[in-house]
């Protein structure tokens, strides 16, 4: 059966490939680079997938983006598609460093609405749900109820 996306390499852009191999990159760039360079030694989907420890996908759809956009876009991310985060480093900091404070008064420690509403009030952010707060405090493997873990150890 005939490969629809063949990969065929021109010598600069093997040379190229070949010299931004040897720098700093993602594993993700270099898996790109290494599966357009077997690509276009001949070698088949699922062998460059075992060689290199990813799916057939992968490497197919490595192959498809080259053919069609072009080397450039086949070694690059696409932007992805979703709303840009609530809270950026010192956002998460603030939280942080609420929950790891003393509870309101009347309550034994906080709850993620009362964090996310002390956000809120604080103008930290203009709104930011319960979920947003604990993701940040699992992220940082921070427990409220427990001493000794996460983010705010007691003594």
């Amino acid at each position: 059966m005939e490969k629809r996306h063949v990969v065929r390499l021109t010598d600069d852009q093997r040379a190229a490939l070949e010299e931004r191999f040897a720098g700093p990159l993602t594993l993700r760039q270099r898996n790109r680079i290494q599966v357009l360079l077997r690509a276009d030694r001949g070698e088949t989907d699922a062998e460059i997938a075992e060689g290199l420890g990813i799916s057939t996908g992968t490497a197919f759809n490595t192959r498809r983006r080259f053919a069609a956009e072009g080397l450039g876009a086949s070694l690059t991310e696409r932007p992805r598609s979703g709303v840009p985060a609530k809270l950026d480093g010192k956002a998460e900091a603030v939280v942080i460093a609420l929950a790891c404070s003393k509870a309101p008064e009347g309550r034994a420690r906080w709850t993620a609405r009362l964090l996310a509403n002390r956000l809120v009030e604080m103008e930290v952010v203009e709104s930011v749900s319960e979920d947003t707060v604990l993701r940040v405090l699992k992220k940082t493997r921070s427990s409220r109820g427990r001493s000794g873990r996460g983010a705010c150890p007691r003594a």
